[in-house]
């Protein structure tokens, strides 16, 4: 199993970091041992003192696929969820000045908490998916999957052409704005449309 993540999917958060707006779409990956699955504390890294928080619709690939024309691709994913891409944002932005590789930032142990999943019938074909993310009771993020720049059956024809899809991989598909710095304490709660999918503690 593997983690495929879409970067700067959304124009207001590229903003917020001053990135430029991609024409074609960004990826990176993360390991399986950057998942932390329910019912799991997430324990601070002792390597970053800037822990960002960035939520983010999840997609679970239902099956194998390699070079998915865009018009087939909603039959390689049957179920959407929710999670956190955790950055060290102090050690992204030391390998962006050093124009060196970003995954020690992005690519630790526990770093892509995911909740439950709900099967893709329950949204309408076309409908904008909400999320939202609230950390001790308030809401930090919100979004809409109508906001991204890239939708995700475009994700799945893009990120196919250059790595086969395995049943099983998890597709973050980026951030809306409102990242944030991370608290030992903070309760994170994930929501997908009004329903809670993950809930857990900094520690």
């Amino acid at each position: 199993m593997k983690i495929i993540c879409i970067g700067r999917n959304y124009i207001d958060h590229a903003k917020e970091l001053n990135n430029p707006v991609p024409e074609k779409p960004v990826f990176f990956m993360k390991p399986s041992t950057a998942l932390l699955m329910p019912h799991h504390p997430f324990y601070y890294p002792n390597f970053t003192t800037d822990l960002h928080y960035e939520v983010e619709l999840v997609l679970k690939v239902s099956k194998n696929g390699k070079s998915i024309q865009e018009k087939f691709a909603q039959d390689y994913y049957q179920e959407i969820g929710v999670g956190i891409d955790f950055t060290a944002r102090d050690l992204q932005e030391e390998c962006k000045r050093k124009g060196l590789p970003w995954e020690m930032a992005k690519a630790f142990d526990a770093s892509a908490p995911v909740g439950r999943f709900l099967d893709k019938s329950r949204f309408a074909l076309g409908e904008s998916i909400s999320f939202g993310l609230k950390i001790n009771g308030e809401w930090r993020q919100r979004g809409k999957s109508s906001d991204m720049v890239f939708s995700f059956d475009k994700i799945i024809a893009y990120v196919s052409q250059f790595v086969t899809l395995k049943q099983g991989d998890l597709i973050f598909t980026g951030t809306p704005a409102g990242v944030g710095p991370t608290k030992i304490d903070d309760h994170f709660e994930l929501f997908l449309e009004d329903e809670k999918l993950l809930s857990f503690y900094v520690k």
